[in-house]
C-alpha cells in the first residue's frame, strides 16, 4: 500500500512539473555588436532570458531596450549590465515588440519565452546591489 502511494505522488509530482515547466521559446537572438531584432509576437506573461559574456571583465557593456514594433515606441530600459552572467525579467503584458541591443565588448544571447499565468506566479523579483 505505501509503495502505491509513493508510486501515485510521484507520478502526480511528474505531472506538475510538467505542467509547471511550460515554457516555449518564441524567439532567440545573439550577437556581439549592436543590434535591433526582428519583431516578435508574444501573449501576456512573457519572459526575457538574457546571457553576457566577455574577455574583459572591466569593460563590458550591455544595455537592452524593448520597442513597440510598427510605431517604434519605446517602452523603456529592459537591462543594464557591466557584468558578465545571465537573468530573466519578466512580462505581464503580450504585444508585438523588438529589443534595440547595445553593447561594447560583450557576446550576448536573448530568449523569449512564453509562459503562463501560472508559471508567473512562481516568479519573485531579485534585487542587485550592482
Amino acid at each position: 500500500m505505501k509503495v502505491t502511494l509513493t508510486l501515485a505522488a510521484a507520478a502526480v509530482a511528474v505531472l506538475l512539473s510538467s505542467a509547471v515547466n511550460s515554457k516555449s521559446v518564441v524567439r532567440e537572438f545573439s550577437g556581439d555588436k549592436d543590434a535591433i531584432t526582428a519583431p516578435f509576437t508574444v501573449d501576456g506573461p512573457w519572459l526575457l532570458d538574457w546571457r553576457l559574456d566577455t574577455d574583459y571583465e572591466h569593460f563590458a557593456v550591455l544595455d537592452i531596450s524593448l520597442i513597440e514594433a510598427g510605431t517604434g515606441r519605446h517602452m523603456g530600459r529592459v537591462l543594464h549590465t557591466k557584468y558578465r552572467g545571465n537573468g530573466l525579467k519578466l512580462f505581464e503584458d503580450g504585444g508585438t515588440y523588438q529589443l534595440r541591443i547595445s553593447s561594447t565588448l560583450a557576446r550576448w544571447r536573448v530568449k523569449i519565452e512564453q509562459i503562463t499565468p501560472e508559471e508567473m506566479e512562481q516568479y519573485t523579483p531579485r534585487r542587485d546591489n550592482k
